[in-house]
């Protein structure tokens, strides 16, 4: 199996809600974040991808490395994405661009009657438990 190795945000509003979102064009939802490019650390590329996709520049040192997590990928049959995932807290406003159609503010409860990536359904909501 490939993998897509990615930059993801657990972005949460400190009140219980995390942030979803859904690429345009797909059925599923997900943390904001992106694949790596060559060169660029995980750091790196989660602050350009929330900033492409959510208008938002949140400080460097309030990103707060998770672990990395494994899990089949949503949108790329026969791949698995690779993610280091960050937590973020986030209160401000955010801005939907780039390829993102969709945006939400959901709890745990909320976010089971989406249709949820793997990764998020299987480690990130599990995980966003842990930081309440």
């Amino acid at each position: 199996m490939s993998v897509i190795t990615i930059a993801a945000a657990l972005l949460h509003d400190g009140a219980g809600r995390l942030l979803l979102v859904r690429k345009r064009g797909t059925q599923a939802f997900m943390q904001p974040g992106g694949k790596i490019e060559p060169g660029e650390t995980p750091l790196a590329a989660l602050l350009r991808e929330i900033d492409e996709e959510l208008g938002i520049q949140p400080e460097a040192r309030s990103c707060h490395f998770i672990r990395q997590i494994e899990a089949p990928a949503a949108n790329e049959p026969g791949h698995v994405v690779r993610a280091d995932l960050f937590a973020l807290p986030w209160s401000g406003p955010i801005i939907i661009a780039a390829e993102i159609e969709e945006a939400c503010w959901v709890t745990p409860e909320d976010a089971q009657g989406l249709i949820l990536a793997p990764l998020t359904r299987e480690y990130v909501l599990p995980l966003h438990a842990s930081l309440s």
